[in-house]
């Protein structure tokens, strides 16, 4: 884990979730997750979330190709993108029937892929008011890019529950 994704020896993921975790139940919103390079991280801290059972419709690994295109629909071409992002996010949204939902998808490493350097990640989040994309780049290896990303989807997701 990396050393900014821990503030005086709490994981801030955490912090997140249980935050994420009353907006839900407060705003009796459902969530879903769209993942590839988190390959299920994501879903499994969203299921172990308090109340989950409640607001977490559930995800989706996408992690090879054919199921990103074929499942989740997204157009034929490079999937470490903003696009394809975009894609995920409102193709689950649909399948899962959820209010808020983020998609992950990028190059964690240590090798490039789809000529995106490694720690690159394509984020997007689709809610009630539209979807909504961006790119990190998130450095160090493999295990940090993973942390890193996690992190992000879950404040992109508090987020979006907030507004």
């Amino acid at each position: 884990m990396a050393d900014d994704d821990v503030v005086e020896g709490t994981d801030t993921s955490d912090e997140l979730i249980e935050q994420l975790a009353q907006l839900a139940s407060d705003k009796e919103l459902t969530l879903g997750c769209a993942e590839s390079l988190t390959a299920g991280t994501l879903a499994a801290r969203l299921g172990a979330a308090k109340g989950s059972s409640d607001w977490f419709r559930g995800g989706i690994v996408a992690y090879s190709r054919e199921v990103k295109y074929g499942l989740l629909e997204v157009p034929e071409g490079p999937v470490v993108s903003e696009s394809a992002a975009r894609t995920m996010a409102e193709s689950t949204s649909r399948l899962l029937g959820a209010d808020i939902v983020v998609a992950v998808s990028g190059a964690g490493g240590p090798d490039p892929q789809d000529g995106r350097p490694p720690g690159t990640v394509c984020f997007a989040t689709t809610g009630p008011d539209g979807t909504r994309s961006e790119e990190q780049r998130f450095d160090g290896d493999p295990q940090d890019v993973l942390a890193r990303t996690v992190r992000h989807a879950l404040s992109l997701l508090v987020e979006r529950a907030s507004a």
